[in-house]
């Protein structure tokens, strides 16, 4: 394990440990601790990532780096964030992930290379399907948040309420990074229409399928929100539904290909 690679992992357990004490404080985060620690291990991730994934031989797009990559920029922006949302109930599991990822990128390194230089336009669409889906990634957990949010206020849990974000602002966070998450993932889909050929064809017909349909399912939120609200429930199913679709698409045949067929 590279030396990047091992501070990641100290900076995101020392991280995750400040968050967990958190909750047992009556003063709360100690933000700055976290940030810091975060900071440290976000940098060291991205450069780790650089490493395993700018190869002498092209662009290595395995499986674990494409997902430790969607981690870092999950964590990127929760730490990036984390002195203006309060964002306490999912920032252990968005550490938790980043730390198994920077893990599994160096114990389980398979390769699938590509060279970008040559065709520099599905680094585009590839950039844009990543962040996309890293995005609504994001809003799943903002979604998982506002469910529990609304569980502990029924529950009177006024403790633990004085440190969770009211309800309209999570509300608003979902639907925002939802908002965003579809237009780069329609742009990922019109620059695969255009950039790819027969999106439909054998190797990746079902990873158009199912992201045509993780977008109607994003749309239909949308819609269902602005036409007749959107209870906190249907957040989270709609937000996961749409992630599992999307999950399947990205990785599903890679993961056989990569770990099964081997």
């Amino acid at each position: 394990m590279s030396i990047f690679s091992t501070i990641a992992i100290l900076g995101y357990v020392a991280a995750l440990a400040f968050v967990v004490k958190g909750f047992f404080r009556p003063e709360g985060l100690q933000r700055r601790f976290i940030m810091s620690f975060a900071g440290i291990a976000v940098i060291m991730h991205g450069m780790s990532l650089n490493a395993a994934i700018f190869t002498p031989y092209g662009q290595n797009l395995s499986i674990t780096n494409v997902v430790s990559t969607i981690n870092w920029v999950i964590s990127l922006a929760f730490t990036s964030f984390m002195f203006r949302l309060k964002i306490v109930t999912v920032v252990p599991a968005v550490y938790l992930c980043s730390i198994l990822s920077v893990s599994i990128l160096w114990f389980l390194p398979p390769e699938y290379m590509t060279h970008f230089d040559m065709h520099p336009e599905i680094l585009v669409h590839v950039a844009l399907s990543l962040v996309a889906y890293s995005i609504l990634m994001i809003s799943a957990l903002y979604a998982i948040q506002l469910q529990i949010t609304q569980h502990l206020l029924k529950q009177k849990r006024l403790v633990l309420n004085a440190w969770l974000p009211p309800l309209l602002t999570v509300e608003k966070h979902v639907l925002t990074l939802v908002m965003l998450g579809i237009v780069l993932l329609s742009l990922s889909l019109v620059t695969g229409f255009v950039f790819l050929d027969q999106l439909f064809g054998q190797g990746i017909g079902h990873k158009t399928v199912l992201s045509l349909l993780a977008w109607l399912i994003y749309v239909m939120m949308l819609w269902k929100h602005y036409r007749y609200g959107c209870t906190p429930r249907a957040a989270v199913i709609f937000t996961l539904s749409g992630g599992t679709l999307l999950t399947l698409a990205y990785f599903g045949a890679r993961i056989v290909k990569e770990f099964v067929l081997v």
